[in-house]
This record gives structure tokens, sequence and C-alpha cells, in this order.
């Protein structure tokens, strides 16, 4: 154990190491991480953007970072599957808060998620957010393609939130229209994985249907998306609803025909040699889940992403 204290939350000595907190008790950072603005010395920082004003079904996002940091804690002291190490043994990760957000003022938001991950972004750590609806994506895009240039987008999704933007909406169904229109993403290196919706235009991303996923082993999936991808910089968005709703029913909009967790978890075990510069899970919505069904999944895939990023610092 770290240490004989409980709440290592806010009493973390340090940045690395594991905490002693058990499982059922104690303060609900992300993995227990130490919560601090201070951004010096982390090599990530985890952040939670509560924001649904832009769903166009079921709101609730909003509470997902607090269901994903409830959910972490099953991740105790023990080394973690399926990376077999003490992910914060040489890796040094903050637990950053939320996004401060009035809910009376939605044309803000855009500015205020841009500025603050431009801030964090900054500091030279990586950023690991957690939504909020889909539509954080699109900011979070912004800052990232200001600091590392045009992404290549890793989606994945039941839908391609490509549909028609003005330019000005707050949606969650947009966000990649509009990257793609404003060079934020290349669509000709991007993949969106899962998607089982259709929509008016597909900007020339390419896309792996639901159908075809469900054929497919995670080896293939993930040799696809290295293809589609290549050398450049990549945003990874995970919307919990590319899962399955027997896997993920805590979300707005789900959609039946999708992938295990196990499934999607193994293909993002397989993504460690690409060149992450960022990623987020949205779209956890815990008022519809069901023993943290969705919440432990959405956890999972950020423990995964944590996992990937500690083992290209152990390279």
């Amino acid at each position: 154990m770290a240490s004989t204290d409980i709440d290592h939350a806010f009493m973390a000595s340090a940045l690395r190491g594991a905490s002693s907190d058990p499982t059922y008790a104690g303060v609900l950072s992300f993995m227990r991480r130490k919560y601090t603005k201070n951004t010096d010395g982390a090599d990530v920082v985890v952040w939670g953007i509560p924001f649904d004003s832009s769903v166009s079904h079921r709101p609730g996002t909003r509470f997902g970072p607090q269901a994903l940091r409830a959910a972490s804690a099953i991740f105790d002291n023990d080394p973690q599957y399926p990376f077999s190490a003490d992910l914060f043994e040489k890796m040094s990760v903050i637990d950053y808060g939320d996004c401060l957000l009035d809910y009376g003022r939605p044309w803000e938001v855009v500015e205020r998620i841009e500025n603050e991950a431009k801030a964090i972004l900054d500091s030279g750590a990586f950023l690991l957010s957690m939504g909020g609806d889909h539509f954080v994506t699109w900011p979070l895009l912004k800052a990232h393609a200001e600091r590392y240039g045009p992404l290549a987008l890793v989606q994945f999704d039941a839908h391609q939130d490509t549909w028609d933007d003005d330019g000005e909406r707050i949606d969650h169904g947009t966000f990649v229209g509009r990257a793609v229109n404003e060079g934020i993403i290349d669509p000709a290196n991007s993949i969106q994985v899962g998607i089982r919706t259709h929509a008016p235009d597909d900007f020339g991303i390419s896309i792996i249907h639901g159908d075809e996923l469900e054929e497919m082993n995670a080896d293939e999936v993930a040799k696809a998306i290295t293809a589609s991808v290549g050398q450049r910089p990549i945003y990874l968005s995970f919307d919990i609803d590319c899962l399955d709703p027997a896997f993920a029913p805590g979300t707005g909009t789900p959609v039946s025909g999708g992938p295990s967790s196990a499934k999607m978890l193994s293909i993002i075990r397989r993504l460690g040699h690409l060149d992450i510069k960022g990623a987020d899970v949205v779209e956890v919505a815990p008022a519809y889940d069901h023993a943290q069904i969705t919440a432990i999944a959405g956890a999972t895939v950020l423990m995964y992403m944590l996992g990937l990023r500690s083992e290209k610092l152990r390279e």
C-alpha cells in the first residue's frame, strides 16, 4: 500500500504511486488521483466536463464525470489488468476537477472548454477528458489541433456526428462535420468504429459499421485503424454508446447491435503504438444506468487509455 492514509485524493504527498483507500470509502477522484489545479510535474491531467445542453434525446451526461470517478474506485491498489503494472509508479496523474460552466450561458461553453484545455496542454501534460455529451469534443479538438496541428480522429461511436451545421449550433451530432470543414481533423486519415446509424454525409471518413465490426476480431480492427491514421497525431474519442445497450444502458442515445465492452477494450489495448495526443470518454448518463454498468465500462476505457500512456512513458 502506498500509505496508511485514507482520502488519497487530497492527502497524497506525491503525484505517483497507488492509493491505499478502500474501494468503498474515501474521496472519489478518478482512480484516487490527487485533486489539484497545479499541473506542475503532471504527465496526465484527468478533467471532467459536466455538460449536456446539446443532446438530441435523453439528457443527464452532466453527471457523467461524477459517475466515472465513483466507478473508478473499483481499480484498487492491485496492478491494473491487462497492463500488469501500477500505472502510477512512473506516471504522474492528477484529477483536475471539472470545468466550470454556466448553464444559463451556453454560448460561452466552447470558449470556456477550449481555453481551459489549452492551459492544461500548455503545461505539457496529456489531457484525458470525461464528458459530458459529445459536443465537448469539439472545443477539445480545437485546443489539441492548435497545439499539434490537424488531427486524425479515431472515434468509437454508434453515430457519425456529421449532421448539418451552420457553424453556430450547440449540438452533439454535428461536431465531426464542423471539425472537417474547419480543417481541425483530416478526414482522409480519420476513422469511425461501431457506426449503427445513417447521416447525410461521411466527409470521406473511413467507417467500420456495426455489422462489419461484429465480423472482425480485435486485431483486424486495430490494423484497420492503424492503416487509416498512418503517422498522424491522433485524437481518440470514445462515445459510450458505441457499446451495445446491454453493456452501456446509461447513455442518451442507445443503439442496439453494438459490440461488447470486452471487444472494444481488446481493440484499445492494441492501439498503444499510435501517436495519441488526447482522448476522451463521453455520453455516460448515470440516471439511465443500472448497477454502474455503463460507468464501470467508461471508467475502464479511461483506465486503458492511462495504461497505454503509462507504457508509452516507460519506452
